[in-house]
């Protein structure tokens, strides 16, 4: 019998977790609600994550419209142990826009810039580009097989170990070996 995770060394584990990117996958919906998928660069700024998009990108009226967006962080699959337990984080967060006349547009501005440099000084010009703060209310961190997590709270502090439910299989064999991939 496996003995229970850190869930502190979890979540911190989670939390560094998107700093090894520097553009994040975002799921928003259209005014028919079908899905949409695309990505965005970053800047994480006292837990939330802050894009800026152009309204050339369906995302951008899609966040305008809804104000709401899924943000998934994703192993690479070169990096993987295994292909099918790769590390990933989903948030599910509000966004609000961030107004260019604000102070808070330029900070995160000037943060952009100093993260991405002289392109982005440029691009901050662009009239046609709003800045989102999607900020997470609730999420799920998958660190490998039989490793998933929920996570709530204030700060998404708040972390559950997703096991009132496992992998289920029709023969002892498979157990066996769904085991020894998991261990």
């Amino acid at each position: 019998m496996s003995q229970s995770p850190d869930l502190n060394a979890v979540i911190d584990e989670c939390r560094k977790f998107p700093g090894q990117f520097q553009s994040l996958h975002l799921a928003t919906c259209n005014a028919l609600g079908e899905p949409e998928a695309s990505y965005a660069t970053y800047v994480e700024h006292e837990g939330s994550y802050y894009v800026y998009t152009s309204e050339l990108s369906a995302h951008t009226a899609n966040l305008a419209a809804w104000g709401r967006c899924s943000v998934l962080f994703i192993e690479s699959e070169a990096q993987a142990k295994h292909l099918f337990a790769r590390r990933r984080l989903t948030l599910q967060c509000t966004a609000i826009e961030c107004h260019r006349e604000s102070l808070e547009f330029e900070q995160l501005m000037d943060m952009f810039v100093q993260k991405f440099g002289s392109f982005m000084a440029m691009m901050r010009k662009l009239a046609d580009f709003h800045l989102y703060r999607l900020r997470p209310h609730s999420g799920a961190y998958v660190a490998g097989f039989a490793q998933a997590y929920t996570l709530t709270g204030d700060g998404l502090g708040e972390i559950k170990h997703r096991k009132e439910q496992g992998h289920r299989s029709p023969d002892k064999a498979t157990a066996v070996a769904m085991d020894a991939v998991t261990q």
